[in-house]
């Protein structure tokens, strides 16, 4: 698949972001590429959410959320689909935790604030 392809197909992606702010700017990022965007706020929501809708081609996850952190979320998404990816995101970026989030199963893993060009640049690669 050409590039233009990658960034002209349609694809479903889940945002799991507890933080209005940072979910609206994922949004702007990601409505020029003609993306279909779905939503969960917490880890749970998303693993339920990735259940209901296989057709999910990527997963941007937010690593600290109520309920279900996003490494715990990961790693049951993984055993429901190995080969789904799925970017990290933190604010938090402490030594380590990159670490910590591919060991969960991330494949990529991108701190905020989130540059818009860094986080495209990634989904562009895991969706090819």
């Amino acid at each position: 698949m050409t590039e233009k392809a990658i960034l002209t197909k349609k694809n479903t992606i889940l945002i799991v972001e507890d933080d209005e702010t940072s979910s609206i700017l994922l949004q702007v990022f990601l409505s020029q590429g003609n993306h279909k965007l779905l939503y969960a706020e917490d880890g749970k929501m998303a693993v339920q959410m990735f259940r209901d809708n296989p057709n999910i081609d990527l997963i941007l996850m937010d690593l600290k959320m109520p309920v279900m952190d996003g490494y715990e979320a990961t790693r049951q998404i993984k055993k429901i689909n190995a080969n789904i990816p799925i970017i990290a995101q933190s604010a938090y970026a402490m030594s380590g935790d990159s670490e910590k989030a591919l060991e969960a199963g991330c494949d990529d893993y991108v701190t905020k604030p989130v540059k818009k060009e860094e986080l495209l640049a990634k989904i562009k690669t895991l969706l090819k």
